[in-house]
């Protein structure tokens, strides 16, 4: 019985964090203009470490394409 609890627990914990990460391109466009500000982007650590390098254009927004390279 412990086992099957641990195991839901750890099931639990796996999708709940999923549902706060913030890796595909809809979810992080909140405001739906198409591209991703830095703003935006500022929910997940991991794209803001990249920004600069993906902003190919410099416009300080990532479109659907610049974002795909991530």
């Amino acid at each position: 019985m412990k086992r099957i609890n641990k195991t839901l627990a750890l099931i639990a914990l796996a999708s709940s964090s999923a549902a706060f990460a913030a890796t595909d391109f809809d979810t992080l466009d909140v405001d739906g203009s198409g591209a991703i500000s830095q703003a935006e982007a500022s929910v997940d650590a991991k794209l803001m470490s990249m920004f600069s390098e993906l902003d190919i254009d410099q416009n300080g927004e990532l479109s659907k394409e610049e974002f795909s390279k991530a």
